[in-house]
């Protein structure tokens, strides 16, 4: 009995899954920067990192301890861990990971932004008069075929994922949950499909000019947040099906929703921006 709980907290028990979950993101970071770099020297020149393995390594890393972490939280939740204050706590989390996303992706828009309305001549003239952007040579997308038939795609998907939510808050309506899952699901698979083709018909490159490299960045990170958020998706349409969600208790649901919902709304802000206005 001097041992027994008498609060509504969650004290968690000792876990190397945030010290694996650093290192692992460590060793991409500094992967991913030696391969795109061409190579590293580290150690007194006794070791050389080149190559995509470093980046791959840390990258399967990130994954597995994703994969262990969240699945524990999963358990949590299933023997009573996750009372009303934590599920308020874990809320204010994620709703603090989302506003960091959209300050990382400010980040771009700032950088797009600031070249476009104040572009650089290649060989320094005056850029308020010489500069010019997109820069001579950089042929854009036309943003009202493939780039508008994504958006509605995107915007289908995230429909989708309200209806699949609607159904399980009013009325648990399991089959509907599933069906509005999957088909957020598809929709985002084939989101990613019609980007990758695009990219591959891409008139300009990442290097050699600001436009591409402010293009690949912002729409390759959304890119990513896409596939992310599919797999979001893809884990909730699985605990669906094993029956882990009520309409009273269904945070990692509510979490992918608000994800994927971010997504859209930072992908029509690319639209506007990159595609319409930066032509």
């Amino acid at each position: 009995m001097a041992h027994a709980k008498n609060h509504d907290y969650h004290i968690l028990s000792p876990s190397l899954w945030p010290l694996l979950g650093a290192l692992m993101g460590f060793i991409m970071l500094f992967g991913a920067v030696a391969w795109m770099s061409g190579g590293m020297t580290m150690l007194f020149g006794a070791i050389e990192v080149g190559g995509p393995w470093l980046f791959l390594i840390g990258l399967v890393g990130v994954l597995y301890t994703m994969f262990g972490w969240w699945g524990e939280t999963i358990k949590e939740n299933a023997i009573g861990d996750h009372t009303p204050v934590v599920l308020i706590g874990l809320r204010y989390g994620f709703i603090l990971f989302i506003m960091s996303e959209v300050m990382f992706f400010f980040a771009w828009f700032w950088s797009f932004f600031k070249h476009a309305l104040y572009p650089i001549h290649p060989e320094g003239l005056s850029p308020k008069v010489d500069g010019v952007f997109p820069p001579a040579g950089i042929e854009t997308f036309d943003p009202w075929h493939l780039p508008l038939i994504n958006t509605l795609i995107l915007l289908c998907s995230g429909a989708a994922a309200t209806w699949a939510h609607h159904a399980l808050v009013h009325g648990n309506k399991r089959d509907e949950i599933k069906q509005g899952l999957i088909i957020a699901i598809l929709l985002g698979l084939l989101f990613t499909v019609f980007q990758a083709y695009e990219y591959s018909h891409a008139a300009f490159g990442f290097a050699g000019n600001i436009y591409g490299a402010n293009f690949f960045m912002a729409t390759g990170f959304h890119g990513a947040h896409v596939i992310i958020g599919t797999i979001f998706l893809f884990i909730c349409l699985l605990r669906v099906y094993r029956g882990h969600f009520t309409p009273e208790n269904h945070l990692g649901f509510e979490a992918a929703a608000w994800y994927w919902h971010f997504v859209d709304v930072v992908w029509l802000f690319l639209f506007a921006s990159i595609y319409i206005w930066g032509q």
